[in-house]
């Protein structure tokens, strides 16, 4: 594709584009998607695991964490929500399984970051566990989650992954 090329290219379909749509009208059911977001389940786990494994980081000695696993852990649980509400919003299935493989990625690296912590003594161990416990009941949700993907509704990326 040549794009100083001047020639128009009319493979772009604009029926479903009208001047005059009114984008208030719009308003109420960009406000209705937002909160079917907000309140899906998995979404609401995953920043409960935000939340307490930025509570569980506090109790963590920086000066005994020559890792800087604190900040490992709080990088992790800071992706899952994120990378949730990317794959509602883009709705194509390749999008949506490579936003869970990311997900997938980032909570199975800080259930092994809890192994760590625990293994040398960085936080209290009944905190890992609580926190190991929620990730259990992300995961849960997250299969859920995932099988809800519309197999049909994609655009094959010639990657030949997914599909």
């Amino acid at each position: 594709m040549n794009f100083d090329d001047d020639e128009d290219d009319n493979s772009m379909d604009w029926d479903g584009f009208d001047e005059d749509d009114d984008p208030h009208e719009a308003r109420p059911e960009m406000e209705s998607e937002n909160r079917r977001i907000k309140n899906l389940p998995v979404l609401r786990k995953a920043n409960e695991l935000m939340e307490l494994t930025q509570a569980i980081v506090e109790t963590i000695d920086k000066e005994e964490d020559v890792l800087m696993m604190h900040e490992q852990m709080l990088a992790n649980a800071m992706m899952l929500a994120p990378k949730i509400v990317g794959a509602e919003g883009g709705d194509l299935y390749t999008l949506r399984m490579e936003n869970a493989v990311i997900i997938k990625m980032h909570a199975r690296e800080l259930l092994a970051q809890t192994s760590y912590c625990k293994a040398e003594k960085l936080a209290a161990t009944a905190y890992l566990n609580v926190l190991r416990e929620e990730i259990e009941q992300f995961r849960i949700l997250f299969v859920d989650w995932v099988n809800s993907f519309d197999k049909d509704n994609d655009a094959p990326d010639d990657w030949g992954l997914f599909y």
